[in-house]
């Protein structure tokens, strides 16, 4: 079982899966409350979509709670199955993160630096953003994880990423605090995030608390 990391908070939890088993091992771990849709054919995406249910299964039993499965809205976001759960996801093979909580809308988003988010940075980044991470790798990986993690926590996709996402500049380090706002319609909420830097990767995911 390659289950890397898993922290129960009261009731929320998330947790981190990197993928070692073959897709008969992650189907044992996952359970058969779920098959996946016909359309996923690539052996990767099969692997990641079933470590995606063992790893909210990992959380849900830690919560006390039995697994049944994962469905999503018309905007295709998940929730666990028969519980008023939020719940996100996300995967850069061979890692899967998820993030679960009774109370608030969740956003997670897991990546890996490459030098292909320097070159989107343009489309993705205010001006501030871009100057804010000059040409850090990581933190440009930072920065795309936040956006991400704020659209999941937003739950719809008619956002630009540049200007209705914003992040506050920050100190890289390896872990932290970073603010976010999500602007609509000239209404701002302001949306605390954390990140965290592994040797591969980088997570960010939003917090309860304020910064």
């Amino acid at each position: 079982m390659a289950l890397e990391e898993i922290t129960i908070t009261g009731n929320r939890g998330w947790a981190l899966w990197k993928i070692e088993e073959d897709e008969n091992a992650l189907r044992a771990l996952a359970g058969t409350v779920d098959q996946p849709p016909a359309t996923v054919h690539n052996t990767k995406k099969r692997l990641e979509w079933f470590a995606g249910r063992a790893v909210v299964k990992a959380i849900m039993e830690q919560l006390g709670l039995p697994f049944k499965g994962i469905v999503k809205d018309e905007f295709g976001k998940p929730f666990p199955k028969a519980y008023d759960y939020q719940l996100s996801l996300s995967h850069s093979y061979p890692y899967v993160a998820a993030l679960v909580d009774r109370d608030i809308s969740v956003g997670i988003d897991l990546e890996q630096p490459k030098d292909k988010l320097l070159r989107v940075a343009p489309r993705v980044l205010h001006r501030d953003e871009l100057a804010d991470a000059g040409d850090d790798v990581i933190k440009h990986c930072i920065y795309w994880c936040a956006k991400e993690a704020l659209i999941k926590v937003y739950g719809k996709k008619d956002l630009t990423l540049a200007e209705n996402l914003l992040i506050g500049p920050f100190t890289r380090e390896t872990a932290g605090n970073i603010p976010g706002r999500i602007i609509v319609n000239d209404i701002e909420t302001i949306i605390p995030l954390y990140y965290k830097v592994y040797p591969n990767f980088v997570v960010v995911f939003n917090k309860r608390n304020a910064l």
